[in-house]
């Protein structure tokens, strides 16, 4: 993880490979979470170039 707004549910992750990633409340609200970190590693699923749903990388993605 990137960045996280506990206010707008949204924020940026950086991949392995150092390529930057948006995501939105909607992706968000996916997980069920209600925070992330700084430096956590998660999952996501992305569709067409747009994250569409994060997680822990403990979690399955539903």
């Amino acid at each position: 993880m990137a960045t996280f707004s506990p206010s707008t549910r949204s924020g940026t992750v950086l991949l392995d490979d150092g390529t930057r990633m948006t995501f939105d409340a909607d992706a968000f609200d996916h997980s069920g979470l209600r925070m992330l970190r700084l430096g956590q590693r998660v999952v996501m699923r992305v569709v067409d170039g747009r994250v569409t749903a994060i997680n822990h990388i403990a979690l399955p993605l539903n």
